[in-house]
């Protein structure tokens, strides 16, 4: 069985989710901790429960997403996984943080593209690729179909969807990867996303004024 431990970090309170297991693995996801003290945080809470940290995921890598991505390297050697389409997006981050006022050190570290469909595995539970791009070309969401929850990304949020304004991004892409992917999940799933709270698919479907109808 898999836990849920999220963190909101840096200026952009962006969503980091640690999930972890009762043999103490655990995936980190969207490393967004930009501060000594967010970094902090993250680690304290890693070696409080105990926890090995096996899997690096990137839902997208726009630059509140990843800010933390270099501290996650050193830290515990990981490699990155993601979707390959994203690779460009990762590259432009530190142009975009110093746009933003916001520099950073850039991941140094190996990257392994992953695929829609396919499986991520943390002992015995399972994370599914879902391919949803639109907010950025290689958004992804991770869903895991047993206990019924989804992480989204900056995809799907409460009664919200993620900005297509950005460089890649796509609004027609966007809406049709949450009606034909992830509206087509089960309503009670519960969806964890990038900012904000969470919610579940059928309030998403009949409340998100977005994508409601």
């Amino acid at each position: 069985m898999l836990h849920i431990q999220p963190f909101t970090f840096n200026p952009f309170q962006e969503n980091t989710y640690l999930l972890y297991n009762d043999r103490g693995s655990c995936i980190i996801i969207d490393p967004g901790c930009s501060s000594p003290a967010e970094r902090d945080r993250l680690a304290s809470f890693i070696d409080q429960k105990g926890l090995r940290p096996r899997l690096l995921i990137n839902t997208h890598c726009h630059i509140d997403h990843v800010l933390g991505l270099e501290f996650i390297f050193r830290s515990y050697g990981l490699t990155l996984h993601m979707h390959e389409a994203d690779q460009p997006v990762l590259d432009h981050a530190p142009a975009a943080g110093l746009m933003f006022g916001v520099p950073f050190e850039n991941f140094t570290g190996a990257v392994s593209y992953l695929e829609d469909g396919s499986i991520v595995r943390l002992d015995d539970d399972e994370l599914k690729i879902i391919f949803t791009p639109g907010h950025s070309p290689g958004s992804i969401s991770l869903y895991n179909e047993s206990q019924g929850f989804l992480i989204s990304g900056d995809v799907l949020f409460n009664r919200s969807i993620g900005r297509t304004d950005l460089p890649g991004g796509d609004y027609d892409t966007l809406i049709a990867s949450i009606r034909n992917r992830l509206f087509v999940l089960p309503d009670q799933t519960r969806v964890y996303s990038g900012h904000g709270p969470s919610t579940t698919i059928g309030e998403e479907k009949n409340e998100n004024p977005f994508v409601a109808g």
